[in-house]
């Protein structure tokens, strides 16, 4: 069942676009991070990396080529009895300055 689901833009040095979607399931979340640049994937799994080792949670992460150039970083929790994640994900988005959720 899906739960939720959040489109956000992130503006990185005034013109860089990032794309970050949210998803939530029983015991399932998903955070994926959509980029262009190499400035852009550089910022995102430092940023990422840094945040998880911090954790005794370890996702599933895997990054996947899409139309246009893009790539996109997939983290993904399964069986997360307690809900940790949604901190995790959270932390993440806040280091990365999202502002926008549509």
């Amino acid at each position: 069942m899906h739960l939720s689901c959040i489109i956000a833009k992130l503006k990185i040095e005034g013109i860089i676009m990032i794309d970050a979607e949210f998803r939530s399931e029983e015991r399932f979340s998903r955070l994926a991070l959509a980029y262009e640049s190499g400035t852009e994937k550089e910022k995102v799994n430092s940023c990422v990396d840094r945040i998880i080792a911090k954790n005794s949670m370890v996702p599933e992460i895997y990054t996947t080529k899409v139309s246009n150039g893009k790539e996109v970083l997939v983290i993904e929790y399964h069986d997360d009895i307690a809900r940790e994640s949604g901190d995790i994900f959270e932390e993440i988005i806040k280091e990365l300055n999202v502002t926008v959720c549509n």
